[in-house]
């Protein structure tokens, strides 16, 4: 199977070249590649494997799930004539966790971090027509202050974790760009005024030349502006709800984005010299605004009640890799058929065109990482930077509407009272404030939070029908603010020491998880159903007691999907629903999204 959409769709150029596909392939155990220069000689690479899939996948088609460190991967490439004069970038959306990456036996880079993308200019190592790349991944399996999330530390998977993730597991891909050219992107809606923010940094060579930005509506003219470009960075506001919207017969209102009306601008960047157009790169944006306020999450400026659900972002076929962009789609309809207006992507940072189809189709997103499970300064700074280049390249999705830097004391396992690990906490929050002022930010999402823009509880302590005890303790729990921070689900205070509620918004994050097997699958969910019937009924009883809360706005209900070892999705693992997913709609629409 190929994945064969373009990678990156918030800067888009039309000539590009997948390099997905079949790679000669093999594992390096005993650690002798670069002894012996396997970047230099392709036929120590004896294995087949099909890229962005991990050796662990089905759809790699190796499918081992055992440990192996070190893995090598090549293939021959061709540069198409019509490149000449062109630097040619070789672009990696994720390889986990240190890759070397050489071309035609030249080392043009390396780069840490296994969730967020790189690029390398490889024209210096090319001579045009076929060439090689070679890259060295290296992901050390029980090295506990890499950020790795769900994957587990263990070779057997068991409990909440999942089977590992080595090498390239997201695109890659080539792309011819000129030197001068537009290379970096940042759009800022400020929807109380009606602008748009534009940042934009260019290649040297693009100083005096000329910079024409356009931008359109379904299809109608909005702005068009052409600038001098006098140095490399470029910030202009643009009006988009002008006189001439009026004059169309909208209102602004109506051009806002949301999961109930995901409405885009579209907008291009053409750089000329002269007459000649040397870059041309499009892209979208959507006028939206979050904030809190009085205890409640607004979005565009009205209070909005979010119903997201867990998505831990697996498949079974490629774990961590979606075998076609389809799947990210598929997700986020289902989701939207149950009801759900978003999700909160757990311990992943997704594929950025899921988070294309977020913002097409309309659907919220809480943005997350994977966390280390140990605490140190090197796992502390190995964070840092991973958030840095995550909100480097998500930023302009409309879709995502919170970060989550932290979750339940995952790596700051002593933050309850330890204050070098709550400093950890409090720098991640005001570390990603400093560098978007757009979003909330939740500083440890479940409990033992220190500074926080919403109060994240995480509850599993509903009980099953037959507890009626532990049922009606769940409902009183959730009932009132009091209750909701006096609570310990987990045996663990909602705040760390010497921390408080400010009258943040409170939201149920985690909870639910019903198990229920379908068909040969079999594990473990927080409670146990054995029909169709009584899933039904236990969702119910569990949503009833989120919608009795009189303090709650929002809530994230366990999980989308079953995924390895857990039956406690509404979705099968194969994206099966469990139900009628009317049913599920129905009990979660007893809520409006809007708080009147």
């Amino acid at each position: 199977m190929l994945r064969t959409e373009y990678p990156r769709p918030q800067l888009q150029r039309k000539e590009w070249k997948s390099l997905n596909g079949e790679w000669n392939f093999t594992f390096d155990d005993s650690n002798i590649g670069m002894k012996e220069q396997w970047y230099q000689n392709p036929a120590a690479l004896t294995d087949k494997i099909n890229v962005p899939f991990a050796y662990q996948t089905e759809l790699s088609g190796i499918h081992d799930s055992s440990f192996h460190d070190v893995v090598w991967y090549q293939r021959d490439f061709e540069v198409p004539q019509e490149w000449t004069g062109k630097r040619i970038m070789l672009h990696f959306g994720a390889v986990d966790y240190y890759a070397k990456v050489f071309v035609n036996g030249q080392l043009v880079g390396e780069n840490e971090g296994g969730h967020t993308p790189f690029s390398f200019d490889i024209t210096h190592a090319l001579k045009f027509g076929k060439a090689s790349v070679t890259v060295r991944a290296e992901d050390p399996s029980r090295d506990e202050t890499i950020p790795r999330g769900k994957q587990f530390w263990k070779e057997e998977i068991e409990s909440i974790w999942y089977t590992n993730t080595t090498g390239i597991w997201q695109p890659v891909w080539l792309e011819p760009v000129s030197q001068t050219a537009v290379e970096k992107l940042r759009m800022t809606p400020d929807l109380d005024q009606g602008d748009i923010e534009i940042e934009l940094e260019v290649s040297p060579e693009a100083v005096n030349k000329m910079l024409q930005i356009k931008i359109e509506y379904k299809g109608e003219l909005i702005s068009q502006d052409s600038f001098l470009l006098v140095e490399t960075y470029l910030k202009r506001r643009i009006n988009v709800f002008g006189r001439h919207i009026f004059h169309t017969g909208f209102h602004h209102e109506g051009m806002t984005w949301s999961p109930e009306a995901p409405n885009l601008f579209d907008i291009t960047f053409e750089i000329k010299d002269g007459q000649d157009i040397t870059d041309s790169v499009a892209s979208y944006f959507g006028m939206r605004k979050v904030h809190t306020e009085d205890g409640m999450v607004y979005l565009n400026n009205k209070p909005y009640y979010q119903k997201l659900v867990l998505d831990q972002g697996y498949w079974r076929e490629g774990l961590l890799t979606a075998s076609n962009d389809e799947d990210f789609k598929k997700d986020i309809e289902l989701s939207k058929e149950m009801g759900f207006n978003g999700c909160r992507k757990h311990q992943k940072v997704e594929d950025p065109r899921f988070l294309y189809w977020a913002d097409q189709l309309g659907y919220l997103v809480w943005g997350e990482c994977a966390a280390s499970a140990f605490y140190s300064e090197r796992a502390a700074s190995r964070l840092t930077e991973e958030w840095t280049r995550i909100i480097d390249r998500d930023y302009n999705h409309p879709s995502i509407v919170a970060w989550v830097p932290l979750n339940e004391s995952w790596g700051v396992e002593k933050i309850r009272s330890n204050r070098k690990q709550q400093h950890h906490s409090q720098a991640m929050y005001h570390h990603i404030h400093s560098i978007d002022g757009t979003r909330p930010v939740i500083s440890n999402d479940g409990w033992e939070q220190t500074v926080t823009d919403i109060c994240a509880i995480h509850n599993y302590n509903h009980g099953t029908d037959e507890e009626k005890n532990k049922s009606a303790v769940f409902k009183e729990t959730l009932e009132t603010k009091e209750a909701l921070l006096s609570a310990q689900p987990a045996k663990r205070k909602v705040y760390a020491n010497g921390f408080e509620h400010q009258g943040e918004p409170i939201i149920l994050t985690e909870f639910g998880g019903i198990g229920f097997a379908v068909g040969e699958d079999n594990g473990w969910g927080y409670t146990s159903v054995k029909n169709e019937e009584e899933f039904v009924e236990d969702y119910s009883r569990i949503m009833d007691a989120v919608y009795h809360s009189k303090a709650l706005h929002g809530y994230c209900y366990t999980q989308l999907t079953d995924v390895e070892q857990e039956i406690n999705g509404i979705l099968t693992y194969d994206r099966e629903p469990k139900c009628d997913l009317k049913l599920i709609k129905k009990i979660n629409d007893q809520w409006h999204n809007e708080i009147k």
